[in-house]
C-alpha cells in the first residue's frame, strides 16, 4: 500500500512562518522554521516531511503554543487521514 501524498499549501506554510517569527524568537523556534522555508519551496519532499517532525518534537514544551500561532503545522503533521483507506 502506497502512502497517500500530501497537498501541502505553500501559502499556508508562508503564513505560518510569518506568525512564528512574529511571536517567537529565532532561538525558539529556529530550526523549525528553516524546514518550514524548505517545504514552501519543494512541498512534497518526503525527507523534509521528516524533518518537520523531527524538529517539532524538538519544541518539547512549546509545541502547544506554536499550533497556536500556526494551526496549519497540525494539518500537515496529523498521521490521521479522513478518507476510507480501500
Amino acid at each position: 500500500m502506497t502512502t497517500p501524498q500530501r497537498n501541502i499549501d505553500a501559502a499556508a506554510i508562508a503564513s505560518s512562518i510569518e506568525q512564528l517569527q512574529e511571536r517567537f524568537g529565532k532561538d525558539d523556534v529556529g530550526p523549525l522554521v528553516a524546514v518550514l522555508e524548505a517545504m514552501k519551496r519543494n512541498p512534497q519532499d518526503s525527507v523534509l516531511m521528516d524533518q518537520l517532525s523531527e524538529a517539532f518534537h524538538g519544541l518539547d514544551i512549546m509545541q502547544g503554543a506554536v499550533l497556536t500561532y500556526a494551526p496549519y503545522l497540525a494539518v500537515i503533521l496529523s498521521d490521521s487521514y479522513f478518507d476510507d483507506p480501500d
